[in-house]
């Protein structure tokens, strides 16, 4: 029994670690809601939203790190440490809906011609 409990403690303080903000990936969001946008303001909220990923996937990276440091200090040294691990910081429910919206984004940039397309493809090529 005791095996069991600490089966499901140890288990659910895992569950509890962050994620690596490249191992989250993007929810779907639609494109139809840029449907809307010219090319520049495709552009302009390509911007925006690729700061935000840039921010938020950060903040992310500075949790998973924090994570498997605490993790290890308490699988090695100090248990009472797991307790530290993400609970309320981990922001990868965030992070995947900003990828999303860069991806729709991208893709209405593709359906509409825009030059920011090009470059962003020319991007992924160089």
């Amino acid at each position: 029994m005791k095996k069991m409990i600490t089966a499901v403690a140890c288990a659910s303080l895992l569950s509890a670690c962050a994620s690596s903000p490249d191992k989250i990936s993007a929810s779907y969001v639609s494109p139809i809601q840029y449907s809307n946008y010219d090319c520049d303001q495709i552009r302009a909220e390509l911007g925006r939203v690729s700061t935000k990923v840039r921010e938020v996937a950060g903040a992310q990276q500075k949790q998973s790190n924090n994570d498997a440091i605490a993790m290890g200090v308490g699988l090695v040294l100090f248990w009472p440490a797991l307790f530290f691990l993400s609970g309320g910081n981990d922001r990868k429910e965030e992070l995947s809906r900003l990828k999303g919206e860069y991806d729709a984004l991208e893709q209405a940039a593709i359906q509409k011609n825009c030059p920011v397309a090009a470059e962003l493809r020319a991007g992924r090529e160089g």
